[in-house]
């Protein structure tokens, strides 16, 4: 190869593909779709069968939980088309025709699909946060709840901590890509809880991928959630609290999550927390 050649050589970079990064490095589907599917057997003493994914993106999860059981179906709602097709191709069809066929997905806004009726709504990735005024987010609430079955559940993932309101970068390595994932904190405003964050990628080779995803929301607290959720007609919500574990670094004294989570109505605060939220229709 020549010397003008190898400088022409595309970076890791330019040729990662940012949905396959944000899915190896954001979403955990299998463990979700587990705590699903044990909550909803806990509370309604019944497999759930039939969901839908708000703010689905590449339908990862929604495939997933397809993938699961062979009597599950589900729809996926995401107003970016490019990103369903994405997920179409890379999850969808990949996974083969007998769960393809179980897959709907929706171009359109969350707060407009509600029919047919299923089982569990889920929003994940804080979606939902970028409704920041009460009025928007108590209406997709109450179409959340248009869309479930007469025992069906809502189920929504909401983080922070003490750290929250901090600009800060945390940094993961993604061996099997070759790359560094970086959850930044890049702004937060404390009279409105508007806050501004961003998602990067630097590889082995130097090269980097800024601002492959970036978010704009409102950091909404547990008790104005519960408050909203209540105020949108659901009869009953808790919350579900990670529960933690000394390191098995001896030179580590901070505490790690263990992936497994327990309804509780009072804990310590940390710098940094994700929960579940689970809505009785």
């Amino acid at each position: 190869m020549s010397k003008q050649s190898g400088q022409n050589k595309p970076t890791m970079a330019e040729q990662a593909d940012r949905h396959v990064l944000y899915q190896e490095s954001v979403q955990f589907p299998e463990a979700e779709v587990e705590f699903i599917d044990k909550t909803y057997q806990k509370l309604r003493g019944r497999k759930a069968l039939s969901m839908k994914e708000d703010f689905c993106g590449t339908a990862y999860l929604s495939t997933e939980w397809c993938k699961s059981d062979p009597e599950r179906t589900c729809i996926g709602v995401d107003i970016d088309g490019p990103t369903l097709a994405w997920g179409q191709k890379h999850n969808i069809d990949a996974a083969g025709e007998d769960v393809a066929k179980r897959i709907t997905l929706i171009e359109e806004d969350v707060r407009k699909v509600t029919e047919p009726k299923v089982d569990v709504v889920n929003a994940f990735n804080f979606s939902y946060c970028l409704f920041e005024k009460r009025p928007e987010l108590i209406e997709y609430f109450k179409q959340a709840r248009n869309s479930l079955n007469d025992d069906g559940i809502l189920v929504l993932d909401l983080f922070g901590g003490t750290e929250c309101a901090d600009e800060l970068e945390e940094e993961t390595e993604l061996e099997d890509q070759n790359a560094t994932y970086i959850w930044e904190h890049v702004s937060f405003n404390p009279i409105n809880n508007h806050m501004e964050c961003a998602i990067h990628f630097e590889f082995d080779d130097g090269s980097r991928m800024d601002e492959a995803f970036t978010y704009c929301w409102r950091l909404w607290s547990i008790p104005e959630i519960l408050e909203l959720l209540e105020e949108a007609g659901f009869s009953k919500s808790r919350v579900y609290w990670e529960e933690y574990e000394e390191s098995d670094d001896e030179d580590d004294d901070e505490l790690e999550g263990t992936g497994e989570y327990y309804e509780t109505t009072e804990v310590e605060n940390q710098e940094s927390w994700m929960i579940y939220i689970v809505a009785e229709k």
